[in-house]
């Protein structure tokens, strides 16, 4: 009775490392086509996941509590562009309402020096603030301080990160002077960027008594930034048009800051999805690259395949070791691919400053994509391969 030919896993690896090995070069440029396509696949999800998990962060630390009401455009020609006076303490007065910070939009420009040309404004514009105002909007001072009581008498100014660049004003010394209406204000302050408020960035705040002593401008608040409890936020937002106008709550415009985060995330998805099939497309030309190896190297060893067929082994042994090679390959070409992927967004990361992450789900997808495509692309040579008699492949 003729002994069946038995072949252990661990030897068909073997076998199947031998068999690469000996190409070598049409096994790297065959491995490095399925790199590419699994570096795409990672680095895509890993960029989004590092730009989301930036913004994500940010509107943790920032909150998804705070709405932004203002008037809005008015039916006629007369109608007004401020809240009335009352509005600040009105809103204030609302239950869940935790923080309220008026702003009044002023007349300008802000100019460097009295020599500066007017006309050159660098689309800074002037606003009175409430000392609230940082705290209400998670901010913080990039140097010196914000306005408060002890100098809201003065004419002094806080400036927002692009009106400082702007204007040239880099730090804080205690000399350093802006023109505004005819007069020096001194800057006490240079805020750092406020994600939740950009349009602050580029503006100049003076306190509401220094702008009622030296600017000769209505002081009505054009503006209210409000702080609520985070479970009555919809609550809240549906009531403050009334509470802040009651005379014409329909001129009145209430959002909530943060949803622009929340949306610059959100749109992060669709060029995810963009970019995945583009690596869709390189992971195909991987694939196809690979099949053609194993074809081509059925082909070259007719003669190996025929001498194993006629020492004894099976046609699954010879099956088998070709499905091995094929997956030894893509699966090479992916492990590459993952850790080309983690190096592109780390490097991405690095130069934008955020979290480096790199989710679990796009090294699973990395190499189930290279077990996939070693199937695929080795299941037809590896059949071909097994089908073949000891004769035909020794003669061929």
């Amino acid at each position: 009775m003729r002994r069946r030919s038995r072949v252990s896993a661990a030897d068909q690896v073997r076998v199947g490392m031998v068999g690469l090995s000996s190409r070598r070069l049409r096994t790297a440029l065959s491995a490095l086509g399925v790199a590419i396509g699994v570096a795409t696949v990672v680095a895509v999800l890993g960029i989004s996941r590092t730009s989301q998990a930036d913004l994500l962060a940010q509107l943790d630390a920032l909150g998804t509590n705070l709405l932004e009401v203002q008037a809005g455009e008015g039916l006629g020609f007369d109608d007004s562009t401020a809240l009335p006076d009352t509005a600040t303490t009105q809103v204030r007065n609302v239950d869940p309402v935790d923080d309220v910070a008026a702003v009044t939009s002023l007349s300008g420009p802000v100019l460097r020096n009295a020599l500066s040309d007017p006309a050159v404004t660098g689309g800074i514009t002037v606003r009175a603030a409430e000392p609230a105002l940082l705290d209400t909007l998670a901010g913080a001072m990039a140097d010196g301080r914000f306005l408060d009581a002890a100098s809201d008498d003065y004419p002094v100014m806080v400036l927002g990160s692009v009106a400082a660049e702007r204007l040239g004003v880099r730090d804080v010394d205690g000399r350093t002077a802006v023109f505004l209406d005819g007069r020096n204000w001194l800057v006490v302050g240079i805020m750092e960027p406020l994600p939740l408020a950009p349009d602050l960035d580029r503006a100049a705040l003076v306190g509401y008594d220094a702008a009622a002593t030296y600017l000769d401008d209505d002081l009505a608040p054009s503006r209210l930034y409000v702080r609520t409890d985070p479970d009555t936020v919809p609550a809240v937002a549906d009531v403050l048009p009334a509470q802040a106008n009651p005379e014409e709550p329909e001129n009145v415009e209430v959002s909530r800051p943060s949803d622009a985060l929340a949306a610059k995330a959100a749109a992060g998805d669709a060029f995810t999805s963009l970019f995945l099939g583009l690596g869709a497309v390189a992971l195909l030309v991987g694939a196809v690259g690979t099949a053609n190896v194993m074809v081509m190297s059925v082909l070259e060893r007719r003669g190996e395949i025929g001498l194993r067929r006629a020492l004894g082994a099976t046609r699954g042994q010879v099956r088998t070791q070709f499905l091995v090679e094929s997956l030894l390959l893509s699966l090479v070409g992916g492990v590459v691919g993952i850790g080309v992927g983690a190096l592109v967004t780390a490097g991405y990361a690095v130069a934008e400053g955020a979290s480096y992450v790199v989710p679990l789900s796009a090294v699973g997808y990395g190499l189930l994509a290279a077990v996939v495509i070693g199937v695929l692309a080795g299941v037809q040579p590896a059949v071909r391969a097994a089908r073949l008699s000891p004769t035909e492949a020794l003669r061929g």
